[in-house]
């Protein structure tokens, strides 16, 4: 019981933002993977790279806040690599990532 107690009480326990933040934020993970169940034509490149910029700037964050915000890393990370991996089915369906055919000798 005093575990508990000591957790809940802690800097980084559910009665701070340090807890409840990164708890809201697994939203945008939850809502990226739903996303990859649908057609990359319906991905919006311009708010996908803008939930990239987002990720990267808040994991820095989580990192150098006293104390580190270990949760809140991990939440950004994950949503980091979902966002990236949808960016990567955006670019392929607007046909930034196809292949070039290597020229013809002379």
């Amino acid at each position: 019981m005093s575990a508990f107690r000591a957790f809940l009480n802690s800097p980084m326990g559910p009665k701070t933002t340090h807890f409840w933040g990164p708890i809201a934020n697994w939203g945008f993970v939850i809502a990226g993977l739903v996303d990859t169940q649908k057609p990359p034509e319906m991905i919006s490149g311009n708010m996908t790279a803008a939930m990239c910029v987002y990720s990267g700037l808040f994991m820095r964050f989580a990192w150098m806040v006293q104390p580190r915000n270990y949760l809140l890393l991990a939440c950004h990370a994950s949503n980091e690599s979902v966002q990236l991996y949808q960016l990567s089915r955006w670019a392929g369906a607007q046909g930034y990532l196809e292949k070039k055919e290597p020229e013809a000798q002379k």
